[in-house]
């Protein structure tokens, strides 16, 4: 199954203005006519997109359209450029994060990620499977935590008494570049007693705890 898609937030200075301008009911026929600045764009982002697997590339088709008519109501200009990770590179060149995506990413001001993954790859070896291109983009841009949001809004479809879930609204803020997920020492050995042996080492240094804290807290 492939993994959720990411979202990106663009934060503007002015509410957007309305998207769509309805004529009166009573002039007959009725229609909609589509209103969007003409002003030149004062801001200018480039955007790496990684449609990625599964539903990934019709997400990211949508989302770019989305903020293509948000940056023209707002005089923002984005650049985007369209690069393979994931299944779909495993496919095209047979590793999941090429060195040329993960160039494209960090030269850009934000990358737009789909979905990574997929029953076609899961009996790829570790490193040719689609979510090891993502362990990789997270190292090499060093994103350090991850944001998530619940809110119960479905509060009679949940597993929860509806007295517990009701009105939660909790924020969970997740480290993704320390601990076991790139601690070394790791592998496979024997131990004393001649048996097989599997290790991970959970390690952070001192400013990675540091970034986190300030991330969350400051």
């Amino acid at each position: 199954m492939a993994a959720s898609a990411s979202v990106m937030k663009i934060n503007v200075q002015h509410p957007i203005k309305p998207m769509f301008l309805l004529k009166p009911a009573s002039q007959k026929p009725s229609r909609i006519r589509c209103a969007a600045a003409t002003t030149k764009p004062s801001k200018r982002y480039s955007i790496t997109l990684l449609p990625g697997d599964g539903i990934g590339p019709e997400v990211i088709s949508v989302a770019k359209h989305v903020l293509n008519l948000a940056g023209s109501l707002e005089g923002i200009e984005f650049n985007f450029q369209e690069m393979p990770m994931g299944g779909s590179a495993l496919d095209l060149v047979g590793v999941p994060l090429p060195e040329e995506t993960l160039s494209a990413a960090k030269k850009s001001d934000a990358v737009l990620l789909g979905a990574i993954g997929g029953y076609k790859w899961d009996k790829n070896e570790k490193h040719l499977k689609p979510e090891t291109g993502l362990l990789q983009l997270r190292e090499g841009l060093q994103e350090c935590d991850i944001v998530s949001r619940a809110c119960f809004q479905l509060v009679d479809a949940s597993t929860l008494k509806k007295e517990v879930a009701e009105g939660v609204d909790l924020m969970v803020v997740r480290e993704l570049t320390g601990g076991i997920y790139f601690g070394k020492p790791r592998g496979f050995g024997t131990n004393e007693d001649g048996e097989e042996i599997g290790f991970n080492t959970e390690v952070y240094a001192t400013y990675e705890a540091v970034v986190f804290f300030f991330m969350t807290f400051g």
